[in-house]
């Protein structure tokens, strides 16, 4: 029976949570008798539900910020450099919420804000309202963004400024990721300490006080968590997670669980019992500096940098073989900062397990490069063991993929993605002729692939580098910690605690990033009882923020007396 936990949730003591619209009014009645009323919105929500519900509000004017964006047409034409005419990849955006914006009806409309609050509450609702004019109440209605993209696929949300329900998730997506999210995460990023109460309508409504938002982060960055895992099938995907994390049978595969991913994950309060969920990234904006430690935070700024997530192929296929760019390429062609680097640590596996990487010393370049067109354009086979590495894969094997690296995992294998965190960078060289889950074929980028691909990544270069670089650097009573990479090139360590007793950690001013990949259960605990132990299960990826310092892992329940293992993430610099 499983015992991974799939919804990880903080308590917070002593907070405010109103449940249910009738209480939110109520709630909003209670403390909005000043003039002006904002209800700031992230895209995602429901939209005319949430502001058909507050215009329930006493008013005398309400306001929808849409009406006064710039048209559509002018909206599309302001994001087409961002959005590119590329099927898949955009151009990260600099614009603000304040470009949307069409400056004859904002100047309008603040007239007539100025007489309607002489005479009653003027509510202000959607995104940029906080720019209408400045509310004496503000309420922030969120939504994570992995809602967000289960929204986007069942075609019941639009962009910004936009109306794009109906068109491809994939087009949706792009201009979340390269435009809309950047757009609103930057405009959020200025209201935290502005904003008076938290909405949450991922389900039924509930509402916190800007008291409780802020305890939340407080306390969150001082201890050991877990964001909210989510899963997706894949045209590769397997059965392994259904079993170790306790997913719903009736589905045909799971091939991703994406369990640290803050941009993406939730993150779960528990106030008086209720459950308020929220974008974990709240944390890294609010507290980047408890949470990734000073030079982690001078390097990167707000962004969360180390993503573990599982690949599952067991009884499933072989992931496209594929390569990241390297950063010079990532910065010209996407405006990143950084780039993809990763590695794959093998969690399970089965005999005929392997890793396909790097390339065969003494290929053809051109030739390779030439019989992936043809199989691309002809819809023949490419002979992929003629031109790249493929190495035998078992348990506990480290396999490293510096950018540039050809790579993918073989079939009837369970890999720990361990990487930096931009996503949708890969690109594609063969998907072995298959369809993507929408029946589709997958989106091939040989032209971008062999402007990135190192052809010095060859057979004896990675396995003198890449593969199973262990080193130990430890040991203690009951326990051993072993270097297992990264790639002197990625700016990730990783590191291997094999342990029957207690070890003792420390963040070294470094987010740490761990998944218990041995053993059915440890705690995590504070050596001078800052806070409360931590219960951890197998697979289960955790947190521990560069604040907390020390910390002891042990051990526990049906682990104790046995070999457990964890593998930590942390920034090199």
């Amino acid at each position: 029976m499983s015992t991974y936990q799939k919804f990880p949730s903080t308590v917070i003591e002593g907070g405010v949570l109103k449940k249910g619209w009738p209480a939110i009014l109520q709630e909003i009645k209670r403390e909005g008798r000043e003039n002006i009323i904002a209800i700031e919105c992230y895209t995602g929500i429901h939209y005319q539900e949430v502001m058909s519900t507050m215009r329930e509000l006493p008013h005398q004017l309400f306001v929808d910020t849409r009406d006064l964006f710039k048209s559509k047409e002018a909206v599309e034409e302001m994001t087409s450099t961002f959005m590119t005419d590329d099927a898949l990849f955009g151009y990260m955006s600099n614009l603000s919420i304040a470009d949307y914006f069409d400056r004859e009806k904002l100047s309008e409309i603040k007239k007539r804000i100025a007489e309607a609050r002489e005479n009653g509450n003027v509510i202000l609702f959607g995104a940029g309202a906080t720019l209408v004019a400045d509310p004496d109440l503000l309420i922030y209605a969120d939504m994570p963004r992995w809602e967000i993209l289960q929204r986007m696929r069942r075609q019941q949300v639009n962009g910004l400024g936009v109306d794009d329900s109906k068109v491809p998730f994939s087009i949706q997506y792009k201009r979340g990721l390269f435009i809309d999210w950047r757009v609103l995460d930057k405009h959020k990023k200025g209201l935290y300490s502005r904003v008076d109460y938290w909405l949450d309508t991922v389900s039924e409504p509930k509402l916190i006080d800007k008291k409780t938002f802020h305890a939340a982060m407080e306390k969150i960055c001082r201890i050991p968590f877990r964001v909210v895992p989510f899963f997706d099938p894949a045209p590769w995907g397997g059965q392994w997670m259904k079993e170790v994390c306790g997913l719903d049978r009736s589905v045909a595969n799971y091939g991703w669980c994406f369990d640290c991913v803050p941009e993406e994950n939730s993150l779960l309060l528990q106030i008086d019992g209720e459950i308020f969920e929220m974008p974990s990234v709240n944390l890294v904006y609010t507290k980047s500096r408890e949470l990734l430690g000073e030079p982690v935070e001078a390097r990167f700024g707000k962004d969360f940098p180390i993503r573990f997530d599982f690949l599952d192929t067991i009884d499933g296929g072989n992931l496209s073989l594929q390569v990241h760019p390297h950063i010079e390429f990532a910065r010209e062609n996407f405006g990143l900062h950084y780039t993809q680097e990763e590695s794959y640590y093998i969690v399970d596996a089965r005999e005929d397990s392997t890793v396909y990487l790097g390339v065969k010393s003494g290929i053809d370049p051109e030739a390779m490069i030439g019989d992936l067109r043809k199989a691309q354009q002809e819809g023949t086979t490419f002979d992929a063991e003629k031109y790249v590495n493929i190495v035998p894969a078992k348990k506990h094997d480290h396999f490293l993929i510096p950018s540039g690296t050809i790579h993918c995992s073989g079939k009837d294998t369970v890999v720990l993605e361990i990487s930096a965190t931009p996503n949708l960078y890969t690109f594609k060289l063969w998907d072995w002729g298959r369809l993507g889950l929408d029946g589709k074929p997958r989106p091939i980028n040989i032209d971008r692939g062999e402007k990135v691909i190192n052809w010095q990544r060859d057979t004896e270069f990675i396995k003198r580098e890449l593969v199973n670089c262990f080193q130990e650097v430890a040991t203690g009573d009951g326990w051993k910690e072993e270097k297992t990479g990264l790639h002197e090139n990625q700016f990730i360590e990783t590191r291997r605690h094999t342990f029957e007793k207690p070890v003792t950690h420390h963040t070294g001013n470094s987010v740490n990033v761990l998944c218990l990949v041995e053993g059915d259960e440890v705690v995590v605990e504070s050596p001078t009882g800052d806070f409360e132990p931590y219960l951890v299960h197998y697979a289960e990826t955790f947190i521990i923020p560069a604040a907390v310092k020390e910390y002891r892992i042990r051990p526990y329940g049906k682990s104790e007396g046995k070999t457990c293992m964890t593998v930590k993430a942390t920034v090199r610099y």
